[in-house]
């Protein structure tokens, strides 16, 4: 991986984590809950496909994020707060909604609900 990438990829992350401090990012109130501010840095390395760029299919690290997220995702409340996280985060870091529906399917993940950026996060 050349310099730029990793300069790019450590620049993300940290534009990423400060946003995901900005109050717009709110943090659960559970101590034992996942926020949007821990469930976005797990999801990085699934940056370059979901901009669409090459590879075709997404990492092996990025599907072990999603699937982390997913799993500490246990409440209706919780999903409900990541699902409106990520739809600002998708729209914020350009996300290609196509590609974004793909990932249940190749990571082999059972997702009971779409990907979609026009879900409603309340149902």
């Amino acid at each position: 991986m050349g310099k730029k990438m990793v300069w790019s990829q450590l620049v993300l992350g940290m534009v990423m984590f400060l946003t995901a401090n900005s109050s717009s990012y709110s943090r659960s109130t559970s101590p034992n809950d996942i926020s949007c501010q821990d469930a976005v840095p797990m999801l990085l390395p699934c940056q370059m496909f979901l901009k669409g760029s090459p590879p075709p299919t997404p990492s092996i690290n990025c599907c072990l994020g999603v699937q982390k997220v997913f799993q500490q995702a246990n409440t209706t409340e919780i999903r409900r707060n990541l699902c409106e996280c990520f739809k600002k985060a998708a729209i914020e870091f350009g996300v290609d909604p196509a590609r974004a529906r793909q990932l249940p399917e190749l990571c082999k993940i059972d997702i009971p609900f779409p990907i979609d950026p026009n879900i409603d996060c309340t149902k």
